[in-house]
């Protein structure tokens, strides 16, 4: 499919305004089509050609003006419109489009649970085209009047307020001037509660058979929408823009969440069949804030082309964080900011593939292009900026800024010279200087302390910046002070902390004995590594878990996992470190970020295989000290706590004795009772590690899924049947991946499913022969099955854990010789860096 070209999109803009969308969509006509006809009204200000994109199953008619135009016109995806002139026109366009199983355009999924159907459009970035006929590009935003005809037993939700009108029809009132990507229509047997807040109706939905987990959330998650709500309107000069608020749990989602505005779309995993822990309950409330957050900064004022994406994105990230943390109970957001998302930004802007925050125009030609950046970069890093922008320049100024912005641009679009004009008007900061240096460059700064002790006693510190080929930025940050506390052994209690400017601030001398501990960034209120001096890193091995603020033991912790990533710290030595803290750590957070790097970086990718067998005994004695602190109903505040260290425990299992009591006895000794998700997850060790005979084993999958035939326990099957070490089981699984057509074709879930059960360490030797067939296959998939599950494919069907220097070499020749579509060419990118950082980590510690 042709990609639409910046150029193209200017020519076009400058062509025309496009003012309304009618859009009529007919869900009747069975599984695999649906009806879909538009009408248009645009302006064109000269004599000139265009286009209109659409990719339809069949075009049945179009006329322009009342003339018809020869479907046969469409090539590809554009049907041109030629001899335009100035004026009022209107483009009429009739055609039956095909549902998509991949997440993209508009998606359809009958639920094995109960056999009902359900539809909903993920328009973004480009995808319009898949659903009905549209300028599809940000900056022609328009109307869009929506009409659905569906069977007469589903409800419709969309951008605005629906009217049932009788008999399976259903109309949604006018949108304000919206783009393109930001058209929403969810259709189906929802489950559906409703209220109002604020003069706006309010509602969640989710399918049916999630309905009673919907119901037992429902408050917390509208309480949730309320506080946030008012939370931007205190913050917010603008009202929100739209003329109601409902939240869709949408099956098989691709993203987190979608910001279209008044019909917000979330991956239905947040509905909760299983326990979780707290931390996760605040990851589905700071979603909610995120994505409450674009309806100013997305849908209210849009990026004019997608090289500002971060305008979006780096916003609501930052946003949502701040504003759960404002306004709710989750008052620790930014801790899990920095152990849950930190290093997803660190570890984007050290590949080949990072690019700035907000890349030049020229950077993003065309939209093949803007989508590879929606990364750690755009969110995280963008975050990350942000909040040293506000370190920086103070809130005050920063909202005000902000407000500015949406002032001079409501229902239109803006671009960063616009955003960062509104803020040099509230602020007497250099902005512009400020953006140059942190927007416009790639790479992250390593910030190391050097201390020095004079004879007399006292002390001093300078810090020293590193930067990337683009030099170092300025950093406003915190350094912590830390002694030893005399009263009791291994907890630290601080001094008067250090404000500090990089590089302004020169040397800071002290009177008195040095701190047993200098940590640089404290609070976590800039974006850079960060190194310890040797006393400092001597003192955090036997005190780490006795700081006394999780978000200052969130920064000690990145520092050794950075360390650890660049080989300055031998991974052995982190595993230490978690071994003897996180039995004390009371930071939910903290205890799944430190375990899920342990687990997942250390030892399947960091430690040769010879040492691997002890790091997973460590990780399951490490959680075993958690399950013994956490017994007993004293300790039922501590009950995520347990339910991580239950997890991590199965996830380590080398043998399958006590899992495999725990699923017999459909309990874990002392709590939690094995819900669904422990049951699947036990399940997938057991298969992994085959140690019952693989009879038993496929009998215990099928009795699993009777058990629970739900959507989630199709896709647990799938995952275990994948993960058994058997011959005939992997060929089954590696055909289902790379089927591309016909009935046995994969929905975009039970693909990540069958992936990430396929690539096991224990099973290397079984596997190795499929490395190869991964580089040979790959980019046949990729072509035949797009964007999305070309991004699937090169994400979880990696052999990311068959660390070996053949792996880089077919990986590298794949990119030469094969020409992999975009989405694909990113993720081998990065996984193949991802691959050379871990054979240099096993090298620096001595390990082949």
């Amino acid at each position: 499919m042709p990609q639409l070209q910046r150029d193209e999109a200017q020519t076009r803009a400058r062509l025309i305004d496009v003012h309304r969308y009618e859009i009529a969509l007919d869900l009747t006509h069975g599984e695999e089509r649906f009806g879909s006809r538009t009408v248009i009204q645009f302006t064109a200000h000269a004599d000139g050609d265009t286009f209109v994109e659409i990719e339809p199953a069949e075009l049945h008619s179009v006329t322009l003006d009342g003339r018809p135009i020869d479907p046969a016109a469409l090539d590809d995806n554009r049907l041109p419109l030629t001899g335009l002139t100035p004026g009022a026109h209107q483009l009429r366009v009739d055609a039956t489009m095909r549902y998509s199983h991949t997440g993209e355009g508009m998606h359809r999924f009958t639920d094995p649970a109960d056999g009902e159907s359900y539809v909903y459009t993920q328009l973004f970035l480009d995808d319009i085209q898949r659903v009905f006929a549209a300028f599809d590009q940000p900056d022609l935003k328009a109307e869009f009047a929506v009409t659905v005809q569906a069977p007469e037993d589903w409800t419709v939700l969309a951008n605005g307020i629906v009217e049932a009108l009788g008999e399976g029809r259903w109309q949604a009132a006018p949108t304000p001037p919206i783009s393109t990507y930001l058209v929403a229509v969810a259709a189906g047997p929802w489950h559906s509660i409703r209220t109002e807040h604020a003069g706006l109706p309010f509602g969640i939905h989710c399918r049916r058979s999630l309905a009673p987990h919907l119901d037992a959330d429902a408050e917390e998650i509208l309480d949730l929408t309320r506080r946030c709500f008012d939370r931007y309107h205190e913050i917010f000069e603008e009202p929100y823009p739209f003329d109601s608020y409902d939240q869709a749990f949408v099956p098989e989602f691709n993203a987190g969440a979608m910001e279209n505005p008044g019909l917000v779309t979330f991956r239905d995993e947040y509905v909760y069949r299983s326990a979780v822990t707290d931390t996760e309950r605040q990851t589905r409330g700071v979603t909610i804030a995120h994505e409450m957050a674009h309806m100013w900064f997305g849908d209210l004022v849009t990026l004019q082309w997608w090289d500002d994406i971060w305008l979006n994105e780096s916003f609501a990230e930052y946003m949502g964080y701040q504003v759960l943390a404002e306004a709710t109970r989750f008052t620790d957001t930014w801790t899990d900011f920095a152990v849950a998302r930190k290093g997803w930004g660190y570890d984007a802007d050290q590949r080949p593939s990072t690019h700035p925050v907000a890349p030049t125009p020229e950077d993003v030609p065309d939209t093949a292009s803007a989508l590879l950046n929606f990364d750690g970069i755009s969110y995280a890093k963008g975050a990350s900026a942000l909040r040293q922008l506000v370190a920086w320049m103070g809130e005050k100024d920063f909202l005000t800024g902000i407000n500015e912005h949406f002032a001079r641009h409501r229902f239109g679009n803006a671009t960063l010279a616009d955003f960062l004009d509104s803020l040099a008007r509230a602020t007497d900061r250099d902005v512009h200087a400020w953006a140059a240096r942190w927007l416009r460059t790639t790479g992250v700064d390593t910030l190391t302390p050097a201390v020095r002790e004079a004879a007399d006693g006292n002390w001093s510190v300078s810090v020293e910046p590193a930067g990337s080929a683009d030099g170092t930025r300025p950093h406003r940050l915190t350094i912590g002070l830390y002694d030893h506390d005399r009263t009791t052994p291994g907890r630290l209690v601080p001094r008067e902390p250090l404000s500090w400017d990089v590089p302004d601030t020169g040397t800071h001398r002290a009177t008195g004995g040095r701190p047993a501990l200098l940590l640089l960034n404290d609070q976590d209120l800039t974006y850079a590594k960060v190194r310890l001096d040797p006393v400092s890193w001597d003192t955090l091995l036997g005190a780490l878990s006795g700081l006394p603020d999780p978000l200052t033991r969130a920064v000690a912790w990145n520092a050794a996992r950075d360390m650890v990533r660049d080989g300055e710290l031998a991974p052995t030595a982190y595993l230490d470190a978690a071994r003897a803290h996180l039995p004390h750590e009371t930071d939910l957070a903290l205890v799944q970020g430190v375990l899920a790097f342990a687990r997942t970086e250390i030892a399947d990718r960091y430690l040769p295989p010879a040492e691997r067998h002890l790091a997973l005994t460590t990780l399951t004695a490490l959680s075993r000290d958690i399950l013994r602190r956490t017994e007993g109903p004293e300790h039922g505040s501590e009950a995520g706590l347990r339910l991580t260290a239950v997890r991590a425990f199965i996830d380590s299992a080398t043998t399958p004795e006590g899992i495999q009591d725990w699923l017999d006895d459909g309990s874990v000794p002392g709590g939690p009772r094995l819900d669904p998700e422990l049951r699947w997850r036990i399940l997938g060790r057991l298969a992994t590690l085959g140690a019952t005979p693989l009879d038993e084993l496929r009998a215990a999958i099928d009795a699993e899924l009777a058990r629970d035939p739900s959507a989630a326990g199709r896709e647990g099957a799938a995952r275990c049947r994948a993960a058994l070490p058997d011959p005939a089981a992997k060929q089954a699984a590696w055909d289902a991946l790379f089927t591309t057509d016909g009935d046995a074709v994969l929905s975009n879930y039970l693909f990540t499913a069958t992936a990430t059960g396929f690539w096991a360490p224990e099973q290397h030797d079984l596997l190795r022969p499929y490395v190869a067939r991964y580089f040979t296959d790959v980019p046949a998939l990729a072509a035949a099955r797009g964007p999305a599950l070309a991004a699937a494919a090169g994400r979880y069907a990696f052999p990311a854990t068959v660390v070996e220097d053949d792996t880089r070499r077919l990986g590298e020749a794949c990119l030469t010789d094969r020409d992999p579509v975009p989405a694909l060419r990113r993720r081998l990118l990065d996984q193949l860096d991802d691959l050379r950082r871990a054979l240099r980590v096993r090298a620096a510690a001595g390990g082949a």
